[in-house]
Protein backbone atom coordinates (compact mmCIF):
# COMPACT_ATOMS: atom_id res chain seq x y z
CA UNK A 1 0.00 0.00 0.00
CA UNK A 2 2.61 2.31 0.58
CA UNK A 3 4.67 1.49 -2.75
CA UNK A 4 0.91 2.45 -4.39
CA UNK A 5 0.42 5.73 -2.60
CA UNK A 6 4.33 6.89 -3.57
CA UNK A 7 3.42 5.90 -7.29
CA UNK A 8 0.25 7.91 -6.88
CA UNK A 9 2.32 10.88 -6.05
CA UNK A 10 4.70 10.31 -8.08
CA UNK A 11 2.41 9.84 -10.83
CA UNK A 12 0.50 13.35 -10.07
CA UNK A 13 3.55 15.38 -9.70
CA UNK A 14 4.83 14.13 -13.24
CA UNK A 15 1.22 14.51 -14.57
CA UNK A 16 1.46 18.78 -13.50
CA UNK A 17 4.60 18.52 -15.72
CA UNK A 18 3.61 16.55 -18.16
CA UNK A 19 0.35 19.30 -18.05
CA UNK A 20 2.78 22.16 -18.42
CA UNK A 21 4.69 21.13 -21.10
CA UNK A 22 1.66 20.55 -23.32
CA UNK A 23 -0.15 23.54 -22.52
CA UNK A 24 2.72 25.23 -24.55
CA UNK A 25 2.46 23.13 -27.39
CA UNK A 26 -1.50 23.33 -27.14
CA UNK A 27 -1.02 27.38 -27.00
CA UNK A 28 1.43 27.57 -30.19
CA UNK A 29 -1.24 24.91 -32.42
CA UNK A 30 -4.52 26.64 -31.60
CA UNK A 31 -2.70 29.94 -32.86
CA UNK A 32 -0.26 29.26 -35.63
CA UNK A 33 -1.74 26.43 -36.37
CA UNK A 34 1.55 24.65 -36.34
CA UNK A 35 3.06 21.38 -34.52
CA UNK A 36 6.30 22.62 -32.96
CA UNK A 37 9.12 19.85 -33.12
CA UNK A 38 11.13 22.11 -30.91
CA UNK A 39 9.05 22.48 -28.19
CA UNK A 40 11.03 19.82 -26.39
CA UNK A 41 14.48 21.89 -27.20
CA UNK A 42 12.80 25.15 -25.60
CA UNK A 43 12.60 23.26 -22.63
CA UNK A 44 15.86 21.65 -22.75
CA UNK A 45 16.85 25.42 -22.70
CA UNK A 46 14.83 26.24 -19.41
CA UNK A 47 16.30 24.09 -17.48
CA UNK A 48 19.96 25.38 -18.10
CA UNK A 49 18.98 28.97 -18.36
CA UNK A 50 17.52 28.35 -14.37
CA UNK A 51 20.90 26.42 -13.52
CA UNK A 52 23.45 28.84 -14.76
CA UNK A 53 21.04 31.40 -13.28
CA UNK A 54 21.61 29.88 -9.74
CA UNK A 55 25.70 28.89 -10.55
CA UNK A 56 26.48 32.87 -11.57
CA UNK A 57 24.34 34.96 -10.10
CA UNK A 58 23.75 33.20 -7.09
CA UNK A 59 19.64 33.43 -7.00
CA UNK A 60 17.74 31.09 -5.03
CA UNK A 61 16.24 28.11 -7.25
CA UNK A 62 12.72 28.98 -7.35
CA UNK A 63 13.90 32.74 -8.61
CA UNK A 64 15.91 31.64 -11.18
CA UNK A 65 12.77 29.46 -12.03
CA UNK A 66 10.83 32.55 -12.97
CA UNK A 67 14.08 34.39 -14.54
CA UNK A 68 13.79 31.25 -17.05
CA UNK A 69 10.30 31.64 -17.34
CA UNK A 70 11.13 35.28 -18.72
CA UNK A 71 14.09 34.56 -20.65
CA UNK A 72 12.81 31.72 -22.94
CA UNK A 73 9.17 34.18 -23.10
CA UNK A 74 11.58 36.59 -24.92
CA UNK A 75 13.55 33.76 -26.84
CA UNK A 76 10.48 32.13 -28.20
CA UNK A 77 9.12 35.54 -29.77
CA UNK A 78 12.44 35.89 -31.09
CA UNK A 79 12.21 32.56 -32.68
CA UNK A 80 9.01 33.32 -33.58
CA UNK A 81 9.85 36.74 -35.12
CA UNK A 82 12.90 35.20 -37.13
CA UNK A 83 11.74 32.05 -38.48
CA UNK A 84 8.03 31.67 -38.42
CA UNK A 85 6.96 35.36 -39.85
CA UNK A 86 6.69 33.52 -43.59
CA UNK A 87 3.42 31.26 -42.61
CA UNK A 88 1.54 34.54 -42.67
CA UNK A 89 2.50 35.20 -45.92
CA UNK A 90 0.23 34.42 -48.83
CA UNK A 91 3.72 33.90 -50.78
CA UNK A 92 4.03 30.90 -48.35
CA UNK A 93 1.32 28.20 -49.96
CA UNK A 94 2.15 25.16 -48.17
CA UNK A 95 2.19 27.13 -44.19
CA UNK A 96 1.69 23.04 -42.58
CA UNK A 97 5.08 21.85 -44.32
CA UNK A 98 7.10 24.85 -43.53
CA UNK A 99 6.26 25.18 -39.97
CA UNK A 100 6.92 21.43 -39.58
CA UNK A 101 9.97 21.66 -41.46
CA UNK A 102 11.19 24.63 -39.68
CA UNK A 103 10.62 23.59 -36.52
CA UNK A 104 12.38 20.25 -37.06
CA UNK A 105 15.61 21.79 -38.16
CA UNK A 106 15.17 24.16 -35.36
CA UNK A 107 15.00 21.32 -32.77
CA UNK A 108 18.49 19.66 -34.36
CA UNK A 109 20.11 22.83 -33.87
CA UNK A 110 19.26 24.02 -30.66
CA UNK A 111 19.79 20.13 -29.16
CA UNK A 112 23.22 19.83 -30.67
CA UNK A 113 24.17 23.74 -29.78
CA UNK A 114 23.43 23.31 -26.54
CA UNK A 115 25.62 19.88 -26.47
CA UNK A 116 28.51 21.83 -27.82
CA UNK A 117 27.73 24.53 -25.65
CA UNK A 118 26.98 22.85 -22.12
CA UNK A 119 28.99 19.82 -22.69
CA UNK A 120 27.44 16.17 -22.90
CA UNK A 121 27.85 14.97 -19.13
CA UNK A 122 24.64 15.79 -16.71
CA UNK A 123 24.35 18.88 -14.22
CA UNK A 124 21.57 19.13 -11.42
CA UNK A 125 20.83 22.30 -10.40
CA UNK A 126 20.51 22.55 -6.20
CA UNK A 127 17.25 21.30 -4.55
CA UNK A 128 14.35 24.07 -3.94
CA UNK A 129 14.13 22.74 -0.29
CA UNK A 130 16.55 20.12 0.67
CA UNK A 131 15.11 17.00 2.38
CA UNK A 132 12.36 14.52 2.95
CA UNK A 133 8.84 14.29 4.07
CA UNK A 134 7.30 11.52 5.23
CA UNK A 135 3.54 10.78 5.93
CA UNK A 136 3.41 7.08 7.60
CA UNK A 137 5.04 5.10 4.99
CA UNK A 138 4.68 7.65 2.40
CA UNK A 139 8.22 9.49 1.81
CA UNK A 140 8.29 12.43 -0.80
CA UNK A 141 11.29 14.74 -1.21
CA UNK A 142 11.22 18.59 -1.02
CA UNK A 143 11.61 18.83 -4.18
CA UNK A 144 8.74 17.24 -5.55
CA UNK A 145 6.34 18.76 -2.97
CA UNK A 146 7.85 22.28 -4.24
CA UNK A 147 7.74 21.02 -8.29
CA UNK A 148 4.05 19.63 -7.59
CA UNK A 149 2.29 22.94 -5.76
CA UNK A 150 4.75 25.63 -8.06
CA UNK A 151 3.00 23.48 -11.44
CA UNK A 152 -0.94 23.74 -10.01
CA UNK A 153 0.08 27.79 -9.26
CA UNK A 154 0.94 27.84 -12.92
CA UNK A 155 -1.52 26.29 -14.07
CA UNK A 156 -4.29 28.34 -12.30
CA UNK A 157 -2.35 30.98 -13.47
CA UNK A 158 -2.69 30.21 -16.84
CA UNK A 159 -6.26 29.10 -16.93
CA UNK A 160 -7.06 32.76 -15.05
CA UNK A 161 -4.73 34.79 -17.87
CA UNK A 162 -6.69 32.80 -20.61
CA UNK A 163 -10.26 33.23 -19.56
CA UNK A 164 -10.25 36.27 -16.98
CA UNK A 165 -7.92 38.70 -18.95
CA UNK A 166 -8.20 40.39 -22.19
CA UNK A 167 -5.23 39.11 -23.76
CA UNK A 168 -6.62 35.70 -22.87
CA UNK A 169 -10.04 36.33 -24.23
CA UNK A 170 -7.85 37.56 -27.52
CA UNK A 171 -5.89 34.74 -27.83
CA UNK A 172 -8.64 32.30 -27.43
CA UNK A 173 -10.75 34.53 -30.20
CA UNK A 174 -7.52 34.27 -32.56
CA UNK A 175 -7.36 30.53 -32.58
CA UNK A 176 -10.99 30.52 -32.85
CA UNK A 177 -10.77 32.82 -36.39
CA UNK A 178 -7.88 35.18 -37.33
CA UNK A 179 -10.12 37.08 -39.89
CA UNK A 180 -12.83 37.56 -37.23
CA UNK A 181 -10.88 38.56 -34.86
CA UNK A 182 -9.13 41.00 -37.07
CA UNK A 183 -12.13 42.35 -37.38
CA UNK A 184 -12.49 43.58 -33.87
CA UNK A 185 -9.46 44.97 -33.90
CA UNK A 186 -7.14 42.33 -32.55
CA UNK A 187 -3.54 41.74 -34.39
CA UNK A 188 -3.07 38.13 -35.24
CA UNK A 189 0.22 38.27 -35.69
CA UNK A 190 1.21 39.96 -32.25
CA UNK A 191 -0.74 36.98 -31.08
CA UNK A 192 1.50 34.99 -32.92
CA UNK A 193 4.40 35.96 -30.83
CA UNK A 194 2.71 36.07 -27.42
CA UNK A 195 1.67 32.43 -28.05
CA UNK A 196 4.98 31.22 -28.98
CA UNK A 197 6.33 33.02 -25.75
CA UNK A 198 3.56 31.52 -23.69
CA UNK A 199 4.41 28.17 -24.91
CA UNK A 200 8.30 28.36 -24.37
CA UNK A 201 7.83 30.10 -20.83
CA UNK A 202 5.93 26.98 -20.13
CA UNK A 203 8.23 24.77 -21.18
CA UNK A 204 11.04 26.43 -19.30
CA UNK A 205 8.88 26.07 -16.01
CA UNK A 206 8.77 22.63 -16.39
CA UNK A 207 11.99 21.75 -16.95
CA UNK A 208 13.26 24.21 -13.74
CA UNK A 209 10.77 22.21 -11.81
CA UNK A 210 12.30 18.49 -12.65
CA UNK A 211 15.90 19.49 -12.83
CA UNK A 212 16.40 19.56 -9.39
CA UNK A 213 14.25 16.20 -9.09
CA UNK A 214 16.41 14.01 -12.01
CA UNK A 215 19.06 16.00 -14.17
CA UNK A 216 20.14 18.08 -17.15
CA UNK A 217 21.25 16.73 -20.38
CA UNK A 218 21.08 17.90 -24.21
CA UNK A 219 18.50 15.28 -24.82
CA UNK A 220 16.20 16.09 -22.27
CA UNK A 221 13.68 17.30 -24.42
CA UNK A 222 13.06 14.20 -26.54
CA UNK A 223 11.48 12.02 -24.34
CA UNK A 224 8.92 14.71 -23.10
CA UNK A 225 8.62 15.99 -26.35
CA UNK A 226 6.51 12.90 -27.81
CA UNK A 227 4.87 12.62 -24.05
CA UNK A 228 3.47 16.22 -24.93
CA UNK A 229 2.05 15.45 -28.12
CA UNK A 230 0.34 12.02 -26.71
CA UNK A 231 -1.20 14.31 -24.41
CA UNK A 232 -2.16 17.33 -26.77
CA UNK A 233 -3.66 14.71 -28.53
CA UNK A 234 -5.35 12.58 -26.06
CA UNK A 235 -6.48 15.88 -24.34
CA UNK A 236 -8.09 17.18 -27.81
CA UNK A 237 -6.27 19.28 -30.23
CA UNK A 238 -6.13 22.65 -28.92
CA UNK A 239 -8.10 22.62 -25.74
CA UNK A 240 -6.23 23.63 -23.34
CA UNK A 241 -7.98 22.13 -20.28
CA UNK A 242 -7.91 18.90 -22.63
CA UNK A 243 -4.10 19.36 -21.98
CA UNK A 244 -4.11 20.02 -18.43
CA UNK A 245 -6.36 16.71 -17.91
CA UNK A 246 -5.00 14.54 -19.98
CA UNK A 247 -1.06 15.20 -18.94
CA UNK A 248 -2.25 14.27 -15.00
CA UNK A 249 -4.14 11.25 -16.54
CA UNK A 250 -1.37 10.24 -17.81
CA UNK A 251 1.20 10.84 -15.25
CA UNK A 252 -0.80 8.75 -13.02
CA UNK A 253 -1.76 6.11 -15.48
CA UNK A 254 2.37 5.61 -15.82
CA UNK A 255 2.90 5.38 -12.24
CA UNK A 256 -0.05 3.06 -11.40
CA UNK A 257 1.28 0.77 -14.71
CA UNK A 258 5.02 0.78 -12.94
CA UNK A 259 3.11 -0.16 -9.70
CA UNK A 260 1.12 -3.34 -10.76
CA UNK A 261 3.24 -4.31 -13.52
CA UNK A 262 4.62 -7.96 -12.64
CA UNK A 263 8.38 -7.27 -13.47
CA UNK A 264 9.46 -4.07 -11.60
CA UNK A 265 12.61 -4.19 -13.30
CA UNK A 266 11.27 -3.54 -16.89
CA UNK A 267 8.16 -1.21 -15.72
CA UNK A 268 10.43 1.71 -16.56
CA UNK A 269 11.41 0.56 -19.75
CA UNK A 270 7.54 -0.22 -21.10
CA UNK A 271 6.21 3.47 -19.35
CA UNK A 272 6.47 5.42 -22.61
CA UNK A 273 4.67 2.04 -24.71
CA UNK A 274 1.97 2.19 -22.37
CA UNK A 275 1.85 5.98 -22.77
CA UNK A 276 1.12 5.42 -26.55
CA UNK A 277 -1.65 2.25 -25.58
CA UNK A 278 -3.31 4.61 -23.28
CA UNK A 279 -3.73 7.06 -26.83
CA UNK A 280 -4.46 4.53 -29.23
CA UNK A 281 -7.72 3.35 -26.30
CA UNK A 282 -8.79 6.71 -25.74
CA UNK A 283 -8.85 7.90 -29.49
CA UNK A 284 -10.55 4.15 -30.26
CA UNK A 285 -13.01 5.31 -28.00
CA UNK A 286 -13.00 9.49 -28.63
CA UNK A 287 -11.59 9.97 -31.87
CA UNK A 288 -11.37 13.63 -30.84
CA UNK A 289 -9.87 13.53 -27.53
CA UNK A 290 -11.71 14.57 -24.21
CA UNK A 291 -12.18 18.17 -25.16
CA UNK A 292 -11.33 17.99 -28.79
CA UNK A 293 -13.00 20.51 -31.12
CA UNK A 294 -12.49 21.60 -34.98
CA UNK A 295 -9.26 23.32 -36.16
CA UNK A 296 -8.43 24.67 -39.70
CA UNK A 297 -5.08 25.19 -41.29
CA UNK A 298 -3.70 28.56 -41.24
CA UNK A 299 -4.70 30.42 -44.59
Amino acid sequence: MDYLLIQVTNGAIIGIIYALIAVGVTIIFSILKIVNFAHGDLYMLGGYTAYYIVTFLGVPPLGALFLSMAGLFLFGIVLERLFLTPLYSDRTERKDEYGLIVTFGLAFFLRNTALIVFGPFPLRPPSFVPGVVHVGGLAVTNDRIVAGAVGVLLILALLYFMHRTIWGQALDAVSQSRDSAAIVGINPRRFNSLAFGVGAALAAAASALIAPIYSLSPGMGVLPNIQAYVIVILGGMGSVLGSIVAGILLGEAEGLFTAFFPDPTRALAYTNAFGVLVLMIALILRPTGLFGRRHVRME
